[in-house]
């Protein structure tokens, strides 16, 4: 019996700069496999399905359990985590490319510090360097807990910005990562101390406003995170922060 075997079109570019391609494979499949593990076959024996000899793909992977968000690409048309990407589960042949929103360093391997930057300008973090004790803080409730805990599992995949149409090239829109990490530090007794500032920051050139709801966000996040619910109480928030604003209370 002939050796059972799995298709790949892989979309490939050697730099930024470089024009982009599209490289065929065929590997040996194995039982459980992922898109990872297709790739690794693909680097044991960089043959393309014609026979020509090629270069391993590059692609960004650490954890392979879904936990990083380091390997996001566009499988199939949609944007995905490869390691959970199983095989079995996919259509063939099975078709990978970089995700389209960031600039691509190379092959499948791109540039997301958009969302860093943008975690940046809204301070989504807790302000404590480490340098003296706090104690251990005011308590939350459990139901707070709750709350916040979906919103925690973000892992910086950026597939909700790739899936949303208004974060483009044409808009500065920070997207729904962004906002949701901004409700989970609002929520935060102690990052709650800078909630007015990460308002403010989302009043302006793209902010929260620029939300269209269009909900691709959650259909695609691969942690199940409530992002529009997010963004619908943040927008709130901010609404009333300008208020409060605009009459200086």
């Amino acid at each position: 019996m002939a050796e059972r075997t799995i298709r790949l079109k892989i979309k490939r570019q050697a730099g930024p700069e470089a024009e982009a391609r599209w490289e065929e494979f065929e590997v040996p499949y194995h039982a459980g496999m992922n898109v990872i593990s297709a790739m690794m076959e693909i680097a044991l024996r960089p043959v393309t399905k014609e026979g020509t000899a090629t270069t391993p793909v590059v692609y960004d992977s650490n954890c392979l359990e879904e936990i990083c968000g380091s390997c996001a690409m566009v499988i199939n048309g949609r944007a995905r985590m490869a390691c959970s990407a199983l095989i079995d589960k996919l259509d063939q042949p099975v078709k990978i490319e970089p995700l389209t929103k960031f600039p691509v360093v190379r092959d499948l391997a791109v540039d997301r510090g958009v969302l860093f930057e943008n975690l940046k300008k809204l301070k989504a973090w807790i302000p404590l360097d480490g340098t003296y004790d706090l104690g251990t803080g005011p308590r939350m409730g459990q139901k707070v807990q709750e709350e916040r805990y979906p919103l925690s599992n973000c892992i910086s995949c950026t597939c909700c910005m790739e899936a949303c149409p208004q974060f483009n090239d044409k808009t500065n829109f920070v997207g729904a990562a962004a906002i949701s990490q901004v409700a989970l530090f609002n929520d935060h007794p102690t990052g709650a101390m800078l909630k007015e500032e990460r308002l403010r920051a989302l009043m302006g050139d793209g902010g929260v406003h620029e939300c269209g709801y269009a909900q691709n966000c959650v259909e695609v996040c691969p942690k199940g995170i409530p992002l529009t619910r997010s963004i619908s109480r943040v927008a709130g928030q901010v609404m009333i922060q300008s208020i409060k604003d605009l009459f200086g209370t």
